[in-house]
């Protein structure tokens, strides 16, 4: 899931390279516990590689970025910004991935802070604040991203991993970017969905959420399912 800001082009880019820069992170010759061992590290190289590439060609926009690998009973997610993953599995839910905002983390406040630089609201006539954390120069509300050169070292691309191992009775794994999450909780949007198809559920979740700004930004591939038989992929 790649959700871009300030133009597509880091969204574009990340979508083409990400991957392959992941995958050259991971040594060669391993067995498939090694490879699995070795892949967090590995998505975080890669993230970071794919951002260094990226501010190189001197654009300035942004993206956020959730990427799962499913190997076997294995889900590996790594995520930077506020695209969230999102397991069901043995009747609970179980978040994969880290909203990377400021208004969400006072780790990450503290974080930016700490290197100088500054994180507040944006200020309008009269002194009142409005709107989520931003960081500022740039006043962006995402703490971590591939891209944003305009924003300054203060926004990095080091991802939040997380690996877990499915039972036999598998699970069921929605990606989507905000304008779900800030519409539906995770157990709105799994109800919703529950008994359909990935296209179906999709489109049955773009209709149950309100119609507010948060409309214009789902995108389209949201709903990835997968079941235990074989851990077949059934993705839409």
């Amino acid at each position: 899931m790649f959700d871009g800001h300030n133009g597509a082009a880091a969204a574009v880019y990340a979508k083409e390279r990400l991957l392959a820069n992941v995958l050259g992170c991971v040594p060669a010759h391993l067995t498939r516990d090694e490879w699995l061992a070795a892949l967090p590290r590995a998505l975080v190289a890669g993230f970071v590689k794919t951002d260094k590439d990226f501010q190189t060609r001197a654009h300035s926009s942004g993206t956020t970025v959730t990427l799962v690998i499913i190997d076997g009973s294995v889900v590996t997610a790594a995520s930077v910004g506020d695209s969230r993953c999102v397991l069901e599995a043995e009747g609970l839910i179980y978040y994969l991935s880290a909203d990377h905002r400021f208004d969400a983390s006072g780790e990450e406040v503290g974080r930016v802070t700490e290197c100088g630089g500054e994180v507040g609201r944006l200020n309008i006539v009269g002194g009142a604040e409005i709107g989520p954390l931003r960081c500022w120069p740039g006043g962006l509300c995402l703490s971590r991203s591939i891209g944003d050169q305009d924003v300054g070292e203060f926004i990095i691309p080091v991802p939040f991993v997380k690996q877990i191992k499915l039972s036999s009775t598998g699970g069921r794994l929605i990606i989507s970017s905000d304008g779900v999450w800030d519409a539906l909780t995770a157990e709105m949007a799994f109800s919703c969905a529950r008994g359909l198809p990935p296209d179906a559920a999709a489109d049955q979740i773009v209709k149950v959420q309100p119609l507010n700004h948060s409309f214009l930004s789902i995108q389209p591939e949201i709903l990835s399912l997968y079941r235990s038989s074989g851990f077949k992929r059934i993705k839409g």
